[in-house]
């Protein structure tokens, strides 16, 4: 039976991950995220899927971030009724982050409309919280190690990417077809997460290339946190750090109650300003078995933190002028709570705006990293003069020497290695760099194409 595979988000671009794979009538979407970053990626959330998705039978999830998980209230609500299928963890952390992504989907269209600056009239959001919620009614869950059967001719099994918690890297099988889904590779040697499992055989490979022309500085991450904040204290700023609330926000409170415990940062109060980020690491404590920590020594990282639930505290944060650090998602700043942050402190050449990781192109994330002199925030122009810098080294995503490390652990070359998940010129380099190194058949996608699996 011929499978093919198309390639729907996730090509040529970091967001958006989706990929349609087909035997016979049969079809299964391998992760469901949402585009972000430049307008012309974003606008693909409201284009029509070139697949109706009423005849698609399931969906695997590699993991929970909103690039690979955040469409499924639009699939959902234009017409998906079939399975999905994830890790606890996955399914418990979409329980948190779908949600949160309709709430601030309707949020966004309610300020628009308020404001007036949508060009739309009115300004409507991609999808609601009752898609959110009849998504999260259609998971099930699988261990990692277990088989699943998932549709047709498709099995499926995860084992641990590291990353964040349960994020797996994915195994299909159609038949004596051997399809492999890297999702987000995780760092070797975290503090905190697992390192990702060695798979020994593919047949066809699909390896994200996130940092695929890069390497993280090797520095320790502690003694570049604790520059930052103690240049910051300083001159008697607030440094705000704009945080993934999964995975990152944890793993920064780990290293500052290290850094607190040993005396090397000032003892300035820690605001974890993000229900969603709360509720992660809450979901953080109750799951030490699948990430390197103990039940106690999570509980004592998150503990670093005051947990800021209410609105009115949130604001409060802005009108003390108390040095301090608050961690507020988004990553990326491309919503949420920080942006309220990022508009009071921003300004002021005292405070600092401390990114933690990848910066989608497109996004203010990216445009503060690069020298930015302003960003665009709720329809008006926020001088940037605060100090920003980006601590890479704490990004939860393999850089391309790790990602080789775990290639080189396939027993046999697959057929093919699709190179997705990355900036154009990341997935070149590193389609090059295994093409070299290796040996082995390597193609970078492009959007929309589909490769048949023979």
């Amino acid at each position: 039976m011929q499978t093919t595979i198309q390639f729907l988000g996730g090509a040529g671009t970091v967001t958006g991950s989706k990929y349609l794979l087909q035997a016979g009538d049969t079809r299964v979407l391998v992760d469901c995220g949402l585009f972000q970053g430049f307008k012309q990626l974003r606008l693909r959330n409201w284009a029509r899927l070139p697949v109706t998705p009423s005849t698609i039978d399931a969906v695997v999830l590699t993991h929970a971030h909103i690039d690979h998980s955040g469409y499924l209230p639009k699939l959902v609500h234009d017409g998906f009724r079939g399975p999905i299928f994830a890790t606890d963890a996955t399914r418990d952390l979409c329980d948190i982050l779908l949600p949160d992504a309709a709430h601030l989907q309707e949020k966004d269209a309610e300020f628009a409309n308020r404001h007036g600056f949508s060009k739309h009239r009115p300004a409507l959001p991609l999808y609601t919280r009752a898609d959110a919620d009849a998504a999260l009614e259609l998971f099930e869950t699988v261990h990692f190690g277990d088989r699943q059967e998932i549709a047709g001719p498709f099995a499926a099994r995860f084992d641990p990417a590291g990353h964040i918690l349960g994020a797996a890297i994915v195994t299909m099988t159609a038949g004596n077809r051997r399809i492999v889904f890297s999702g987000d590779l995780g760092r070797y040697d975290s503090a905190t997460m697992l390192d990702p499992t060695p798979i020994r055989r593919a047949d066809w490979l699909l390896v994200e290339s996130t940092y695929g022309d890069r390497r993280h500085d090797t520095a320790d991450p502690e003694d570049v946190l604790a520059s930052a904040i103690n240049r910051a204290a300083a001159r008697g700023g607030t440094v705000v750090i704009p945080s993934f609330a999964v995975g990152r926000a944890q793993t920064l409170m780990y290293h500052l109650r290290q850094l607190k415990d040993s005396r090397r940062i000032p003892d300035l109060p820690v605001f974890l300003d993000s229900p969603m980020s709360i509720d992660a690491s809450e979901l953080f404590c109750h799951n030490h078995r699948v990430h390197k920590l103990t039940a106690a020594q999570a509980r004592a990282a998150c503990s670093v933190a005051r947990y800021v639930q209410d609105p009115e505290e949130s604001k409060a944060l802005d009108a003390n002028p108390m040095p301090k650090v608050i961690i507020s998602a988004s990553g990326m700043a491309t919503g949420g709570r920080v942006l309220h942050h990022i508009k009071h402190y921003a300004p002021d050449p005292r405070n600092m705006i401390l990114f933690a990781g990848f910066q989608a192109g497109g996004t203010r994330g990216a445009a503060m990293t690069a020298g930015a002199d302003s960003v665009k925030i709720h329809g008006q122009y926020i001088p940037i003069r605060a100090e920003v810098d980006n601590l890479q080294m704490f990004s939860a995503h393999a850089d391309a020497d790790e990602i080789m490390t775990w290639l080189r652990g396939f027993e046999q070359p697959p057929q093919e290695i699709f190179v997705v998940h990355g900036e154009p010129a990341a997935a070149d380099t590193l389609r090059h760099r295994i093409a070299e190194e290796l040996g082995w058949n390597c193609h970078v996608p492009e959007h929309g194409e589909t490769a048949t699996l023979s």
